[in-house]
């Protein structure tokens, strides 16, 4: 008789989540899904809210990069006013999503996704944790630590505070940058340079011991998108979208982020609380495609520093054209830390980022207005649309998790198809299930939202609703 085992929750990654594993007559996995199962209601609460107000708001939906929200937020008011921010706020705004890029990927790489593949699939469970890692590598687990810092420092310093900074607004930011900010980050330099070259080559052995996992944790041919500058370089905070294939060729190019509508389209699925966007011209679920680091990194020509471009050709070696497999997220954390870094320090000498002039004012001079930004996830889209007093209608919100969706569907489902043989359900091999979905590092509470806590139990369920095996946690 088919079966079908359930981890609920998915751990070790931003909000609640559980992962279903269908197994057929054989005891083979016939298919799995990744289920969201926070209710999503963000989007529904902000209409009638002043717009002016959202950079204010939409922060407040996760804690682990609101940043991301403040800055998509404030590009969108700009649109509704229809205004060109001055040129210090724009650079102001891209060193806070820099600052945001490496905080994040720090958080995500040493404390999330390290315990896994640097102290091993089968260390058991009580110990394969930052706490673990803390107590088996205690210089390690601390320089992450430190450079995850380093990153909330540059946000408070330009924000105010490390979490939620009322900074960004319609038309520019508050306020700039300071000398003793720029003395604070540029003291900072050296750590963030040393850390991240400890993590590559911590990750250089990983890579080396590690080919079954670059091979079956995701890998799988679809499209990535990005946002590129006008030379096909790396882009965070401007630029167009890219769409690339799994050979590597540009399918599309330089299209406008204000028409993402035009070619993308969002699915719902009645198991995930989660929508699911594609690329329309391919239709559902055919125009399945990656966004984040390792898409980014895939639609990039450069990224536009010494350092990481000598890393970026490394990276591109894994792959016959693109880099299809998700285990290599990780590594194209790393390469976006370090770009980052170096960005940030190229920065420092620049005088603009002292300046006065950080706002531009006007009226409401557009009803609709979209502000797409890389979020350390992937890409992230804000469209509001307003009446004439301002007042929000309409709030439309594409998160990097909804868009990876189906392709975080697809990872499990491999990674289950290759671990799982009948009712036997032993805890590492769900682990590495579990393992498919933090590649994506995936930030639920984006996307949904819910009350409460729920317990780990996964049980393995026979069709007539008799419990064949059951595991709890805690």
């Amino acid at each position: 008789m088919s079966k079908r085992i359930v981890i609920d929750p998915v751990t070790r990654i931003e909000g609640h989540a559980k992962i279903s594993i269908f197994i057929d007559d054989a005891g083979n996995v016939s298919d799995a899904e990744f289920h969201v199962v926070e209710f999503r209601g963000f989007e529904k609460f902000c209409e009638g809210r002043p717009y002016s107000e959202m950079p204010g708001i939409t922060p407040r939906i996760c804690g682990i990069c609101p940043v991301s929200h403040l800055l998509a937020s404030a590009k969108a008011g700009d649109a509704i006013m229809a205004v060109s921010i001055p040129p210090a706020a724009d650079k102001l705004r891209r060193l806070m999503n820099l600052g945001q890029i490496i905080q994040s990927h720090a958080l995500s790489f040493f404390h999330l996704s390290a315990p896994d593949f640097l102290m091993g699939w089968d260390t058991p469970q009580d110990k394969r944790n930052v706490f673990g890692l803390i107590a088996s590598n205690t210089d390690l687990a601390r320089a992450g630590i430190r450079l995850r810092q380093f990153g909330q420092e540059i946000i408070e310093i330009l924000g105010g505070k490390k979490i939620h900074p009322a900074w960004a607004v319609p038309g520019g930011v508050r306020s700039p940058l300071t000398e003793e900010g720029r003395a604070r980050i540029r003291a900072w330099l050296p750590e963030a340079y040393a850390t991240t070259k400890i993590a590559f080559d911590l990750f250089r052995k990983t890579l080396d011991s590690h080919n079954k996992e670059i091979q079956i944790f995701g890998n799988f041919q679809s499209l990535f998108m990005g946002l590129v500058d006008p030379e096909g370089g790396w882009e965070h905070h401007g630029g167009k979208l890219r769409f690339t294939d799994s050979s590597g060729s540009v399918i599309a190019d330089q299209l406008d982020p204000q028409k993402y509508y035009e070619y993308i389209s969002e699915a719902v699925q009645p198991t995930s609380y989660l929508k699911s966007p594609y690329y329309t011209p391919l239709g559902f679920p055919e125009g399945m495609y990656r966004v984040g680091p390792l898409a980014r990194l895939n639609v990039a020509e450069q990224m536009g520093t010494p350092k990481a471009d000598a890393e970026l050709k490394k990276f591109k070696k894994f792959g016959r054209g693109a880099v299809t497999s998700s285990f290599l997220y990780h590594y194209a954390r790393l390469i976006e830390i370090l770009t980052s870094i170096e960005r940030v320090e190229a920065c420092m000498d620049d005088a603009e980022l002292l300046s006065e002039d950080l706002r531009a004012d006007a009226g409401i001079n557009s009803l609709r207005g979209v502000g797409v930004s890389e979020a350390p996830r992937g890409t992230l889209f804000h469209d509001y649309t307003v009446d004439r007093d301002g007042l929000l209608k309409k709030v439309n919100l594409i998160v990097a998790t909804g868009q990876n969706n189906l392709a975080m569907n697809r990872t499990v489902a491999q990674i289950a198809r290759h671990y799982v043989r009948g009712t036997d359900i032993p805890e590492p091999m769900l682990n590495r299930i579990e393992h498919g979905i933090r590649c994506y590092d995936p930030c639920l509470s984006c996307s949904t939202h819910a009350v409460g806590q729920m317990p780990l139990h996964i049980q393995l369920i026979a069709p007539d609703g008799r419990v064949l095996k059951e595991i709890a946690r805690g």
